[in-house]
């Protein structure tokens, strides 16, 4: 009886909150072994933070990469069309903004904390260049009001009907972001071979990501067709594929791609880096989708059968959203390493993120300034990861996982 009274008690009141001397006491101290261990991971981070703080503070020199942030964020880009890579921002973040906003919602605190964050950024580059400040204000705000006027067409029953149309939107976005990227039909042209820097490997990851997914899905689905052909084709690729190394296929797309297309079809680098990443990634997403494929049971083929589903319904309306929610973390994963393979570009003659950073050290003026350079880089890389982990999570919160 008493045991009951106590499980009730323990189901009904809130749990107390463990004191953090007794949390420290049964974690990190609970033997002598234990005790030696934390005692010396605090040495080590205490030695070691003082010692990157102090670096930071009194010994680095930032010269290095405040004198050089236009080369870091687009390369070589012509300083006088630099407005169209901010209208190009400014349209993609307001479309982004909005299409989160209306399929996931936005709350306040989401929405404030991007604003404060965006416009933390442009407060900062007020001591650097007042225009790209304004911008920076610019695509804050407006990531705010689409965020707010997406919800809000969540909330609406109109909203049901045109949410089809966003793919569409898509579309129209990145074409119009293109034109204004690459110029033509009344711009100046921009060769893309100055295209560089962080400009060129947010460009490579997005395209090889968007082209790499549904790729990705038909090799998976076609690795469990029962046609014999487009088994045999899909295994065959996936298999190769993943038995090469990503710079190989990188030199095989810059090298051998041109001699298997005809002689007046002149495909450019950037295009070529893109078939290669993309050819990649796709073998490896193929066998994630798959096994998200594997983990749903039979009856759901079964049951869709007995409804008189047809097999593109049922991989459509049924198999697929469940396969793809289940294996979302790992897609994400391959996404995040496929952004940060864009590293491998600059072997193959494309001066990404990391290929700008090695002609910035090399520069005369900062011999020897490594650290910074490489330091500021390698933070741009983890705040585009860590901005994809935080999606994928809250992705997997607003689906029920």
């Amino acid at each position: 009886m008493q045991s009951l009274q106590q499980k009730l008690k323990d189901t009904l009141l809130p749990e107390r909150v463990q004191p953090a001397w007794i949390w420290l006491r049964q974690n990190l101290f609970n033997s002598w072994f234990n005790t030696l261990l934390t005692l010396i991971c605090l040495w080590a981070i205490t030695v070691g933070g003082f010692g990157l703080v102090r670096w930071v503070f009194t010994q680095a020199q930032w010269e290095v990469v405040t004198a050089n942030l236009r080369l870091i964020f687009v390369g070589r880009y012509p300083v006088a069309q630099l407005w169209r890579l901010w209208l190009a921002a400014l349209l993609v973040a307001g479309v982004l903004s909005f299409s989160w906003g209306a399929l996931q919602g936005w709350t306040r605190k989401v929405l404030l904390r991007v604003g404060c964050a965006g416009l933390g950024v442009g407060v900062a580059l007020m001591f650097v260049d007042w225009m790209s400040a304004l911008w920076c204000g610019a695509i804050a705000l407006l990531i705010m009001g689409a965020g707010s006027a997406g919800a809000w067409c969540q909330r609406k029953p109109l909203w049901q009907s045109f949410k089809s149309w966003l793919p569409l939107l898509w579309l129209i976005t990145f074409l119009v972001a293109l034109w204004l990227m690459n110029g033509g039909f009344g711009l100046t042209t921009v060769s893309t071979k100055v295209w560089n820097g962080l400009l060129l490997t947010v460009f490579v990851a997005v395209l090889s990501i968007v082209l790499s997914f549904p790729l990705g899905v038909l090799l998976a689905i076609g690795r469990q067709s029962p046609l014999p052909i487009v088994r045999g084709v899909s295994i065959a690729y996936i298999e190769l594929i993943r038995g090469l190394p990503l710079i190989g296929i990188l030199f095989v797309a810059q090298v051998m791609l041109p001699l298997l297309l005809p002689p007046q079809a002149n495909m450019d680098q950037l295009v070529r880096a893109i078939a290669g990443l993309t050819a990649f990634s796709a073998a490896y997403l193929a066998e994630t989708v798959r096994g998200g494929l594997q983990s749903l049971p039979k009856g759901q083929w079964e049951a869709s059968k007995a409804l008189g589903l047809s097999t593109p319904m049922t991989l459509g309306f049924i198999v697929l959203p469940q396969a793809l929610r289940a294996v979302v973390p790992a897609i994400v994963g391959q996404f995040i390493g496929l952004f940060k393979d864009t590293a491998l570009l600059s072997i193959v003659g494309l001066v990404e993120l990391t290929g700008i950073a090695r002609s910035i050290a090399a520069q005369p003026d900062y011999l020897g300034r490594y650290a910074e350079v490489y330091l500021a880089i390698g933070i741009i890389y983890w705040l585009f990861c860590y901005g994809m982990s935080v999606a994928s999570r809250r992705l997997e919160h607003s689906s029920g996982h």
